[in-house]
């Protein structure tokens, strides 16, 4: 899947959006590995904000993993939503002291922050995880607030993690279960259009884009194929989408801006169309 990156002076990855103020603002990860290393070197967050979705401002880093003082650093994947006048941020970072990576969330009065950690704790942490879970279990928040106000929160790698959220975000209303998809990797994304629910996901290695539908947030999901095939010159992909203007916005990453990678990524831009019956046309570049 060969696409144009957005954002041309920086490597940026798994993005989130959000409108306020007829503006669409993007949150990315931020590739910055040093020369000469081939791994995940992620310290911060970016923001940019566009009006016509050509032109991005950018902001000053609003978020870094370590602004969690119980994190030691990593900023995966995360996830933006706007809820009783402020702005929430659910990342996945690495905890200090419990084992594997943990989700925290923070929170703002305006899009670009400045953000502060907004419990003061992880809101999800491995020893939490039914079963056996992986050191990365805790990875790539997805969040959908739903039309009567209940919020909902996926996540996972190798397993997809499902809870409601409490209503004010502080901790979880349910017990976490799992959701059963074929080939989940990582890089949930959850969304609701036209009374269908949406779970795309990093499907299989390298990753595709995959999601299943249901009429209930709760379940049962079922798979109905892909919304586009592996990223270009990128092992991973993570999914978001956004309506604006009557459009369905379609955000993803590749390795395609010079020197890029699987390791230094940059988020891309495209549109989704659905078929009457709810499924999504793939993505074709």
């Amino acid at each position: 899947m060969s696409a144009t990156p957005i954002i041309r002076h920086k490597f940026t990855a798994d993005p989130t959006a959000i409108v306020h103020q007829n503006k669409v603002f993007l949150f990315t990860g931020h590739d910055e590995p040093p020369p000469g290393v081939d791994d995940y070197v992620m310290h911060d967050w970016l923001c940019f904000s566009s009006s016509n979705l050509t032109d991005w401002q950018e902001y000053p880093s609003p978020l870094k993993a370590t602004d969690f003082t119980w994190a030691s650093g990593d900023a995966y994947a995360s996830k933006v939503v706007f809820k009783d006048d402020w702005f929430y941020w659910f990342v996945a970072v690495t905890h200090q002291h419990i084992p594997g990576k943990a989700i925290g969330v923070a929170k703002a009065l305006q899009p670009e922050g400045p953000y502060h950690d907004a419990l003061g704790h992880a809101l999800i942490t491995g020893d939490m995880l039914p079963g056996k879970p992986g050191e990365k279990a805790n990875l790539d928040p997805t969040v959908l607030i739903d039309d009567d106000g209940r919020s909902y929160i996926c996540w996972g790698h190798q397993v997809c993690y499902f809870a409601e959220l409490k209503n004010d975000f502080t901790g979880l209303a349910s017990d976490i279960s799992t959701i059963s998809l074929p080939h989940f990797m990582e890089g949930s994304h959850l969304f609701k259009q036209n009374d269908w629910y949406y779970l795309l996901y990093g499907h299989g290695t390298p990753e595709q884009i995959g999601y299943a539908m249901s009429r209930d947030i709760h379940g049962p999901w079922e798979f109905k194929g892909f919304v586009c095939g592996p990223a270009d010159n990128s092992e991973t992909n993570r999914p978001a989408t956004l309506e604006y203007e009557g459009r369905m916005l379609f955000f993803f990453h590749n390795g395609n801006l010079p020197g890029g990678g699987s390791h230094r990524r940059s988020v891309c831009l495209d549109e989704l169309y659905f078929n009457a019956d709810g499924t999504i046309q793939e993505v074709k570049m």
